[in-house]
């Protein structure tokens, strides 16, 4: 599990970069390049110079005392020379948090399979109906969330009606891969959380990844942590009762929130790589055309 120490809020941080701090034993220097907070050791590992007093040219910094260059991004040097590597750390930023629960939005109502070409945003539902919730939810998976964990209650071996009517409407998002071979959700994370008063979780943990990977998501390891009282506690209200005092669910949440951070930093540290073209071999996606055609 990462430790994770103040600096400052992301203004206070602009305003002084590059410089350095020492947290614990070790000097961090800090840079803005391209637009974004980098962290990599302060000491450079020919003769310990100070990194954060260095020349910054493109994504490389020279160190003052003799020359030596890094990465401020992976800590590497050039061509040539990234053997010589320091470390670098995770910056998280200014978390942005929001939490959706009971929301207002109807069903799909056919809609996709009267017009699966029109299957998109903001979906006919959405723009019939200006008081339907469902835009929170697409804007907080698509624009601006890294992090995404999901809660539902189980009832008879499956999730919530609720969360079905989500899943179907959401259909507008993993059309656009099917049909138009147009990726909205890439190195996100998403993570699980099950409530209820019968067993099953492991079926429906697995059904829920399948649908949320299908939309682009990816998963730490252990990516769900569940509560289940077995098949013959019907008593809800007291499955309710519990889940609200259990301290070892509260824990498990936060842990599980961490984890999945944890993984989306590992992530967003590597985007280089990640963000290569990925071929979807066996699964390529069918313009509305060629299947037209195929009708015809």
């Amino acid at each position: 599990m990462a430790d994770w120490h103040r600096l400052g809020s992301k203004d206070e941080l602009l305003a002084r970069v590059p410089f350095a701090t020492k947290i614990e034993r070790n000097r961090i220097a800090v840079f803005l390049y391209d637009g974004r907070l980098t962290a990599i050791s302060d000491a450079c590992n020919h003769k310990g110079g100070p990194l954060s007093e260095g020349r910054l040219k493109g994504e490389f910094v020279t160190c003052p005392w003799h020359g030596w260059e890094y990465s401020v991004v992976t800590g590497k040097g050039p061509a040539g020379y990234d053997e010589e590597q320091v470390p670098v750390y995770a910056l998280a930023g200014e978390l942005k948090a929001d939490t959706q629960r009971s929301l207002n939005f109807r069903h799909c109502e056919g809609n996709y399979s009267k017009a699966s070409h029109a299957c998109t945003w903001p979906c006919a539902i959405t723009e019939r109906d200006p008081e339907d919730q469902l835009t929170a939810v697409y804007e907080g998976l698509v624009h601006w969330a890294d992090v995404v964990l999901i809660s539902t209650p189980i009832r008879w071996g499956s999730a919530s009606s609720l969360y079905y009517k989500m899943a179907e409407r959401l259909n507008c998002v993993q059309n656009q891969i099917t049909i138009r071979n147009r990726v909205l959700i890439r190195n996100k994370v998403a993570a699980f959380i099950i409530t209820g008063g019968q067993d099953n979780i492991q079926a429906l943990a697995g059904s829920m990844m399948t649908f949320w990977s299908e939309l682009g998501f990816v998963f730490p390891q252990f990516p769900f942590i569940a509560h289940s009282r077995g098949w013959d506690a019907e008593d809800m209200q007291n499955n309710v009762r519990q889940v609200k005092a259990s301290d070892a669910l509260r824990e498990a949440s936060r842990e599980l929130a961490q984890r999945a951070f944890d993984f989306w930093t590992i992530m967003d540290r590597n985007r280089d790589m990640l963000d290569k073209p990925m071929e979807r071999a066996g699964r390529k996606a069918n313009p509305i055309q060629d299947i037209e055609e195929a009708i015809v």
